[in-house]
C-alpha cells in the first residue's frame, strides 16, 4: 500500500459519537465509517483486519473438519414459526414482507435454515456426524446499538452447526470446538477466558462463552484462582449452604415502623441482614403470571437465572400500582400469612435460614421467627441468586474474583431443541427413526476485531498484534524530498512485500512527525524509517508495542522484522 494512492483518512479529533476506545480509534484511524445507528462501512484498512481475523477463523474451522457453505440472509417466516422462534425472538428480529405479503426476516442466526437443509438431505446414520459453517453478515435490531462494532445492528459472524446421532458424539464435537476456539483467539494474539454461560435466545444447555479480557467489557466474569471455575455473572452458580443449628421459635407479628428496606429493618431490629427474607414481586412477561420471589435479605436476585427457572423470555418487577392491586404492601411483603393468590419461588438460600424475618403483609409490620417448611412452602426452590466477587467458589470453596470481558465466541449444546420440532431425523443401523442431535457455535468476527483494539492500545493509538494488523510494517522516508531516503524506502518496501510481509509505504509529502503519528494511530506493529543515515544504508526500526528502537543495515531489516513478528 502506498499512502499517496490509498483511501486512508485519519482524524486528529475524536468524533462526538464515539464511546469506547475501539470505537474512537477505528473512526480516527479511518477503518470504519458510520452509516446509521449500529451500521458501519468497513474502509480499506479496517477490511484488511477483518479479513485477517476471518481467515484465521476459516483455517481453524477447516482444520477441525468443518465444511464451509453460505446460507441466505433472507429467511421465510414459516421456518421460524416451525421452530417456535418467530415470536420468541421478539423485536430484535428485522421483519419484512415481500410484494406478495409473505413474511420474511433478515437472518439474526441460521439454526432453522441449516436444519431445513439437513433434514431434507440427510437420512442415514452413516452421514453423521456432520459439521457445517459459514462466515456471513447477521442482522439484529438492537434496542441500544452502541460501542461501535461491539453492539451493532449489522455484523460479521462465523456460525456453525454440528449434527450427531447421540449425546456422546455431540460432547466430543463440543470439546473439539472448545479447543478450536481457543486456538483462534490465541492466534489472534488475544488474552481470553472461557466461562460458563446463559444460553439466551439460542437455547440448549451447557453453553460456554469466550471472553476477550478488557476493562471496557460489557460482561462481568467471575473466576476462581483455586480451580478452573469461571462463569459469566449471569450464569454463576450460588453454592449451597448449611443451615445453622438453632432452636425454632414461634412466629410473632412485630411492629417495624419505617423499615421498608432490608437495611432499615436490620438496623431497627438489631439483627444481621442474613436473618431476613426479601420478597420481590415479578410477572412473567409472556404469560403475565405473578410470582413472589424470595431471597436472603443481603443477596440480590439474578433476573437471567429467574427467567430461565420460570422457562420464559423475560420477567419484570411489579409496579407500585400492581403491588397494591395484588393485595400486597410495598416493602412489607412476605410469604407467611398472606392470601393464597400468588405462586412462590424461593432461592436456595431461603430454606437455610432459621427463625426468619419476613414481611408482615401490612404496613410497618414484619413477622419474626418464621421457618420454611413449617410455616410456609414455595412452589419452586432454585438458584436465582446474583453471585458476586468475594463469594465462595461453588466448585472448590475458594474465593471468586471479578474481571470484565467482551464476549466474542459462544458454543452451545442444542441437543434436540430445533431438530425435534422441525422433525429432523435419521435412520439408525436397525432402520429405526431417531431425532438428530445438534450443536451450534458462533464467533463475532467484527466484534473480535474491536475486542483486539480494546485489549491492545495506548494513548497514541492502536497496537495491533502482527498477525491481524492491516499491514505489519510502515516504511517511512523521513524526508520525502530526499532522493536517497526515498530510494532506500522504495527498496525496503519492495523487499518486505517480496518476502511476504505486508508493508505500507508512507510516500506522502508530509512532515516526519505527521507520518509517525499516523503510523502509531493506525497501529502498525513496526515502523522502518529511512532517515539521516540512509546514505550509509542504515535504517531505524521501531517496535510499536515496546517503543524500542534499533539501527540496522538495509540488508538485515526484513529478517529482523520476520523474527520480531512472532513476538509482537
Amino acid at each position: 500500500m502506498r499512502f499517496s494512492k490509498s483511501f486512508v483518512k485519519t482524524l486528529k479529533e475524536t468524533p462526538k459519537e464515539a464511546e469506547v476506545t475501539s470505537h474512537k480509534l477505528m473512526l480516527r484511524a479511518g477503518m470504519i465509517k458510520k452509516l446509521a445507528s449500529g451500521v458501519y462501512s468497513f474502509l480499506p484498512l479496517g477490511l484488511r483486519v477483518l479479513k485477517k481475523v476471518e481467515n484465521i477463523v476459516r483455517e481453524e474451522m477447516n482444520r477441525a473438519g468443518a465444511q464451509e457453505l453460505f446460507l441466505p440472509v433472507l429467511q421465510p417466516a414459516e421456518l421460524w414459526q416451525e421452530s417456535g422462534r418467530w415470536t420468541a425472538m421478539g423485536p430484535e428480529m428485522f421483519r419484512l414482507k415481500d410484494r406478495n405479503e409473505r413474511d420474511f426476516s433478515l437472518g439474526p442466526t441460521h439454526e432453522e435454515v441449516i436444519v431445513d437443509i439437513v433434514r431434507s438431505d440427510l437420512s442415514s446414520y452413516k452421514s453423521l456426524p456432520l459439521h457445517l459453517y459459514q462466515i456471513q453478515t447477521k442482522f439484529r435490531d438492537e434496542r441500544r446499538p452502541r460501542f461501535g462494532l461491539m453492539r451493532g445492528r449489522e455484523f460479521l459472524m462465523k456460525d456453525s452447526y454440528s449434527f450427531h446421532r447421540d449425546l456422546d458424539s455431540l460432547e466430543e464435537e463440543f470439546q473439539k470446538m472448545y479447543n478450536t476456539y481457543s486456538r483462534i483467539f490465541e492466534r489472534c494474539g488475544l488474552k481470553f477466558r472461557a466461562v460458563e454461560a446463559d444460553s439466551g435466545a439460542i437455547g440448549g444447555t451447557g453453553s460456554k462463552e469466550f471472553h476477550v479480557l478488557a476493562e471496557s467489557g460489557e460482561d462481568e466474569i467471575l473466576y476462581c484462582d483455586g480451580c478452573d471455575y469461571a462463569s459469566n455473572v449471569e450464569a454463576a452458580i450460588s453454592p449451597a449452604g448449611t443451615p445453622p443449628a438453632e432452636e425454632l421459635l414461634k412466629p410473632e407479628l412485630t411492629a417495624t415502623p419505617n423499615a421498608a428496606t432490608i437495611a432499615d429493618l436490620a438496623a431497627f431490629l438489631g439483627i444481621p441482614a442474613e436473618k431476613t427474607v426479601k420478597a420481590m414481586l415479578y410477572r412473567d412477561m409472556v404469560t403475565d403470571e405473578r410470582w413472589m420471589v424470595l431471597i436472603r435479605g443481603d443477596f440480590e436476585i439474578n433476573e437471567v437465572k429467574l427467567k430461565n427457572v420460570l422457562g420464559t423470555l423475560g420477567v419484570a418487577l411489579l409496579s407500585d400500582e400492581e403491588i397494591s392491586a395484588a393485595g400486597f404492601v410495598k416493602g412489607y411483603t412476605g410469604p407467611y400469612a398472606h392470601e393464597d393468590n400468588i405462586r412462590i419461588l424461593a432461592d436456595r438460600s431461603v430454606p437455610e435460614i432459621p427463625n426468619q424475618i419476613t414481611g408482615g403483609n401490612r404496613k410497618d409490620c414484619h413477622y419474626v421467627n418464621v421457618n420454611y417448611g413449617r410455616d410456609y412452602k414455595a412452589d419452586l426452590i432454585d438458584d436465582v441468586r446474583l453471585v458476586k466477587a468475594g463469594d465462595v467458589c461453588p466448585r472448590c470453596g475458594g474465593v471468586l474474583k471479578s474481571a470484565r470481558g467482551i464476549e466474542t465466541g459462544h458454543i452451545f449444546k442444542l441437543k434436540d431443541k430445533y431438530t425435534k420440532p422441525m422433525n429432523a431425523v435419521y435412520l439408525d443401523e436397525n432402520g429405526e427413526t431417531q431425532t438428530i442431535i445438534m450443536g451450534t457455535y458462533g464467533i463475532g468476527v467484527s466484534r473480535t476485531m474491536a475486542a483486539a483494539i480494546e485489549q491492545h492500545n495506548d494513548g497514541d493509538g492502536i497496537i495491533w498484534p502482527s498477525v491481524i494488523a492491516p499491514y505489519v510494517v510502515d516504511v517511512i522516508p523521513a524526508k520525502g524530498t530526499d532522493a536517497i531516503q526515498a530510494a532506500l524506502a522504495e527498496r525496503l518496501y519492495a523487499a518486505f512485500n517480496n518476502a511476504g510481509i505486508d508493508a505500507a509505504l508512507d510516500d506522502r509529502d508530509e512532515r516526519p512527525g505527521f507520518k509517525f503519528k499516523d503510523a502509531d494511530l493506525i497501529g502498525f506493529p513496526f515502523k522502518v524509517i529511512a532517515g539521516k543515515k540512509a546514505a550509509e544504508g542504515i535504517v531505524e526500526l521501531k517496535i510499536r508495542r515496546t517503543g524500542e528502537s534499533m539501527e540496522l543495515p538495509e540488508g538485515e531489516v526484513v529478517e529482523k522484522v520476520r523474527e520480531l513478528m512472532s513476538l509482537y
